[in-house]
């Protein structure tokens, strides 16, 4: 089939846009959705003038708009987006801390903020039921009584450091108020902080 029969079937001339062409194409095979072998005649006649008109754009008769692109003459490809890499911590980090839910943050937050309210007339009591709190608490997530034991004896270090400082800090070489004792402060704290590390470590 020629290339002036193919624009005849469907009804164009060699002026006609790319547009103009399909919209033929698919008016005249909807007309002939009865008939195959018209049907096919029109696809065969719009493959014809396609190839036609990419030939012809090939050897630079037919100008293409620049909004165009062709294989052959690939644009660069848009740059991807820089990933930054994500970040995990390090392993033994992930092993020690926890993520608890909502019951292993209040359970221990309830009982430790009444033990740290007991060490202020109480220490030595309320330190010693934090102390085996802090190690149910711990132990009951993994079952390695050790290493609750471990923790605990840290946080039991770290809590008395901290509250002796900061009991030099705010009451200095005053006289203490009463029953705040430098010792009931400490205790309070050390409680405090071994609730943070039942919530938070495992």
């Amino acid at each position: 089939m020629s290339d002036q029969n193919s624009y005849e079937l469907l009804g164009l001339t060699e002026a006609s846009s790319f547009e103009d062409i399909q919209a033929a194409r698919d008016r005249l095979v909807q007309e002939r959705s009865e008939d195959p072998q018209k049907k096919a005649a029109i696809e065969a006649a719009y493959d014809a003038i396609l190839m036609e008109r990419l030939r012809l754009r090939q050897e630079g008769k037919i100008k293409v708009p620049d909004r165009i692109r062709f294989a052959e003459n690939p644009t660069d490809p848009p740059a991807a987006p820089k990933l930054t890499p994500k970040v995990s911590p390090p392993s033994w980090l992930t092993g020690l801390v926890d993520t608890p839910s909502r019951n292993d943050i209040l359970w221990p937050l309830g009982i430790f903020t009444a033990l740290a309210l007991l060490s202020l007339y109480a220490a030595s009591l309320a330190l010693a039921l934090a102390i085996a709190a802090a190690i149910y608490f711990l132990n009951r997530k993994e079952y390695k009584f050790w290493r609750s034991v471990l923790l605990t004896i840290i946080g039991v270090v770290g809590g008395m450091v901290m509250g002796v400082v900061l009991v030099q800090l705010v009451i200095g070489q005053a006289v203490p108020l009463g029953w705040l004792t430098p010792d009931a402060v400490a205790a309070s704290i050390t409680c405090l902080l071994l609730g943070g590390m039942s919530s938070f470590m495992r």
